[in-house]
């Protein structure tokens, strides 16, 4: 059997159930990793070996108990952290702000709840930026996410510790969730796969809301097979939920069994909320390389018009700024925020109730102009990012924050879109690049079709068997 390290999550489950291994051997391994490699990246916040080792012991009882291992829950004893963005019931919840250190959440999200259920065991909590804000994961007090390529560079954010404990292969798979990018620009930051689902597919229930309805609950892994696996626990509806994505009958891990159909792809290289994003040629390359893929595999390719001017996303900013005023900090604390933070937030305040409202029109009037634009196209091919894995000073800059809002819209001038259409996204690591001796992973992405994530992550898969990406290792892993 391989290094437990470099198993996927379902390679790992499978080993569970032969008795090859253990789940507290898992584990074991797992935290000696974190504990190890875990501050060198950012991986973590919080660890919480007590918990797991109690959680493997469990896991033990299960297998021992069980007449048929078909009987088992699916990913019985694989590690799965969680993103300190969510509540785990008895664990601390930062939400990446030092206001929060000592706060502990008094009930698991429903994320949380699933993951369980499927038998994942809770190693700790991953790194995040504030309130998981912006597109680097800086945080006060705590190591910043790094991607294990190269530890003078970002692992992105928001999901940035999650990636970091996946690439440096400390875990198989994390949890994070996705708002603007938040899974997909770590995703391409550090070598991975980075699914966010179709809007309504992965329910906030039944503690969270839907608000605008930009985010949404995902996982960071090294291949398509364990997203499919995890969005087959994750994608369960809970009582109460606004919207309610098609799900495939017999799941999305079987989906990947099917022939995918002939789809038409359309290319598009040119930034979209910004006309001064500076591109990198290698990740314009990457595209360009997908789209040869794409068409050797029988698709059809095509030129993807540019569906909105980019002022039009302004009405994300305004969204987005409202959205971080909603955290409730008291007046005295406020002092206490990043920058970033308290600019976002001062904005906020500075919109009226009719300009939101407006926002909230403009939202949907754009994503009506991007359903007629791509109406007859099946995937959109973009680069993830417009840079590959950039050094932190590259994005933050505490003295100007309007200056570092700008510099993550140029970093990151694709990935938004997906959020304010709802349609599914997923970037993919197929590409590398040498700088100064150094090699850095490069990311695609691919948009589907509202409500059509299974033949995404068909197409994706399609991918992954031309480029082998999860037998790639970066240094520090």
């Amino acid at each position: 059997m391989s290094e437990l390290h470099d198993l996927t999550a379902l390679e790992t489950a499978e080993a569970i159930r032969l008795r090859e291994t253990s789940p507290t051997e898992v584990v074991r391994h797992a935290l000696d990793r974190a504990e190890r490699l875990g501050p060198q990246v950012g991986a973590f916040v919080t660890l919480t070996p007590e918990r797991a080792l109690a959680e493997a012991a469990e896991a033990e009882r299960v297998l021992a108990a069980a007449d048929d291992p078909r009987s088992l829950p699916p990913l019985l004893g694989v590690p799965c952290p969680v993103k300190d963005l969510t509540m785990v019931a008895g664990v601390r919840f930062t939400a990446g702000s030092a206001l929060l250190a000592d706060n502990v959440a008094d009930v698991d999200d429903g994320v949380v709840t699933l993951l369980a259920r499927a038998g994942t065991v809770m190693l700790g909590k991953t790194t995040t930026p504030e309130l998981g804000l912006p597109c680097y994961t800086e945080p006060d007090g705590t190591p910043p996410a790094r991607t294990p390529w190269d530890t003078t560079r970002t692992a992105g954010g928001s999901s940035g510790g999650a990636a970091a404990a996946v690439a440096a292969r400390i875990v198989p798979v994390a949890h994070g969730n996705d708002g603007g990018g938040s899974i997909r620009i770590p995703a391409s930051a550090c070598g991975l796969v980075g699914l966010k689902p179709s809007r309504g597919l992965v329910s906030p229930g039944p503690w969270g809301t839907d608000g605008a309805g930009l985010a949404s609950h995902g996982v960071l892994t090294r291949d398509v097979r364990d997203t499919a696996a995890l969005l087959d626990v994750l994608a369960h509806p809970w009582p109460g939920d606004m919207v309610e994505a098609r799900r495939p009958a017999g799941g999305f891990l079987a989906a990947l069994d099917a022939r995918p159909r002939r789809l038409r792809v359309g290319l598009l290289t040119t930034p979209l909320i910004t006309s001064d994003a500076d591109v990198h040629p290698a990740c314009v390359a990457a595209a360009l390389r997908t789209a040869d893929d794409l068409a050797s595999l029988g698709h059809d390719v095509v030129e993807a018009p540019v569906p909105f001017a980019a002022e039009a996303w302004d009405a994300f900013a305004a969204l987005w700024s409202v959205m971080a005023l909603q955290v409730p900090v008291p007046p005295q604390a406020e002092g206490m925020l990043r920058p970033l933070t308290r600019w976002l937030r001062e904005n906020g305040r500075r919109v009226t109730g009719v300009e939101h409202a407006d926002a909230v029109v403009a939202h949907q009037r754009l994503v009506r102009a991007v359903g007629q634009a791509w109406e007859d196209l099946d995937v959109v091919l973009t680069p993830t990012l417009a840079q590959p894995p950039v050094r932190p000073d590259a994005l933050r800059d505490d003295a100007d924050p309007a200056a570092d809002f700008a510099a993550q819209t140029r970093f990151t001038p694709w990935t938004s879109v997906w959020n304010l259409t709802g349609r599914p996204a997923v970037s993919l690591p197929v590409a590398e690049l040498d700088v100064d001796g150094t090699t850095l992973p490069i990311g695609v992405q691919l948009g589907g079709r509202l409500g059509h994530d299974a033949e995404l992550l068909t197409l994706a898969l399609q991918l992954e068997e031309i480029h082998r990406w999860q037998d790639r290792r970066p240094p520090l892993a």
